[in-house]
């Protein structure tokens, strides 16, 4: 499995310049393995109102479980969403703050 460098803030940069990718073929690697986390620990995107809001929430532990929405965490633009996820992932994953 791919392990992250924390101290590979680039791949942070470059991910904030394009969320949309498409992706170096290093932070390819870095986004995939961030979609890997395990189910309970996994953060995703709702759409809350469509094409207009978008909302963080946590998987829950149980399949058919609700999901718990982080309503501090409540976007108007999906890239921006995307991005912290990005950085709530990073974080999880490497114990460092992304910044």
């Amino acid at each position: 499995m791919y392990e992250i460098d924390p101290t590979r803030t680039d791949l942070i940069e470059e991910y904030d310049q394009n969320p949309g990718g498409p992706y170096s073929p290093e932070l390819t690697l870095l986004v995939n393995r961030l979609r890997l986390m395990p189910m309970e620990d996994r953060t995703i995107i709702v759409s809350t109102k469509r094409h207009a809001e978008w909302t963080l929430a946590k998987m829950p532990k149980t399949r058919g479980d609700k999901l718990e929405y982080y309503d501090d965490l409540v976007f108007d633009d999906y890239y921006e969403a995307t991005k912290k996820l990005f950085r709530m992932r990073w974080q999880k994953v490497t114990g460092v703050d992304p910044v």
